[in-house]
């Protein structure tokens, strides 16, 4: 079963380098990374490169979508050779996912219309604006539409987590999380805007200035 990881600049890494340290374990997977065109891809912050092998053109009928997020997501909304791949390949797609505000993405395609979805915290409006209804969940599964949307950054490993369980089975997906070490246990109970105070919010708003 392929895999493919959609690119484009600006990504945040870890929603696509998380779900992809799950599925490439796996043997029965084939994860691709794609993308407009290959080559180099610059993460969010610009410090760190991530390489698209494939373009969509190479990939017209993957099994499984992995959108993930990032800065750069606004770049797609407005149409372009990304979102006509997403609708393009989902009609065939066993599954096509998001992680963070690559769910904006899905729902810019039109893949998201009147479903329930998730993204990050912040992004919550911006889903709305393109038809779905943003809730406050980690995985939110539409499998009769073979969609499933994750929130912010580490929820994309839960979900992957969870695909391998769909895909292939549930001792396989125990494998996957065991062979990662996926047993977290943070520090904090920081997770959401709702469990932490002004002052961190504060900080959240300083940071988010400079990754602009």
């Amino acid at each position: 079963m392929q895999v493919a990881i959609a690119l484009f600049p600006r990504v945040t890494a870890l929603d696509a380098i998380g779900p992809y340290e799950v599925l490439q374990r796996v043997p029965e997977l084939d994860v691709v990374f794609t993308g407009e065109r290959r080559g180099e891809v610059r993460a969010d912050n610009g410090f760190l490169g991530i390489t698209v092998d494939a373009t969509f053109a190479d990939v017209p009928a993957p099994d499984v979508v992995v959108v993930p997020g990032g800065v750069g997501t606004g770049d797609l909304l407005a149409g372009g050779p990304y979102l006509e791949w997403l609708r393009a390949v989902h009609p065939g797609t066993r599954y096509t996912t998001s992680v963070c505000s690559g769910s904006i993405a899905l729902a810019a395609a039109g893949l998201l219309d009147g479903l329930t979805a998730t993204t990050h915290w912040s992004a919550y409006e911006h889903l709305r604006r393109f038809g779905a209804e943003p809730v406050q969940e980690r995985v939110v599964e539409h499998l009769d539409r073979r969609i499933i949307t994750a929130a912010g950054v580490s929820s994309g490993i839960d979900m992957a987590i969870r695909l391998v369980e769909l895909l292939v089975d549930d001792v396989a997906a125990k494998a996957a999380q065991v062979f990662i070490e996926y047993d977290p246990q943070p520090p904090f109970d920081a997770g959401h805007p709702s469990k932490v105070d002004a002052a961190v919010m504060e900080r959240v708003a300083e940071y988010a200035k400079v990754r602009a």
